[in-house]
């Protein structure tokens, strides 16, 4: 996926400073998210840390199943939080769920 506009330059280099040990299988949807209508009124940096945290909710944690099996939204994302953390320090991040970055 090519950034044509400076907004999505601005997302793919929000991403690469998010999460530079993404894989691409990883950052590809992550920036289609970030780049989705409705996140338009973020920053772009804003937008791609919430598509990073989407993404991984979804794709790398077992939140859906929990959902599935009858758990509350907050009551899922409170027994994946670990997980999340974990795969963002995994890619790098320079911030975790608590939205604080890192003074590493």
């Amino acid at each position: 996926m090519k950034a044509n506009t400076p907004r999505q330059k601005a997302i793919h280099k929000a991403i690469r400073e998010l999460i530079p040990l993404v894989p691409y299988s990883d950052f590809l949807p992550i920036a289609t998210a970030a780049r989705a209508k409705h996140m338009r009124t973020l920053t772009p940096v804003n937008g791609a840390y919430l598509a990073t945290v989407a993404h991984i909710r979804h794709q790398h944690t077992d939140y859906d199943a929990l959902r599935d099996e009858g758990y509350d939204h907050d009551s899922a994302r409170f027994f994946v939080a670990d997980a999340i953390e974990e795969k963002l320090l995994e890619w790098g991040s320079t911030r975790g769920l608590d939205g604080e970055f890192s003074e590493e």
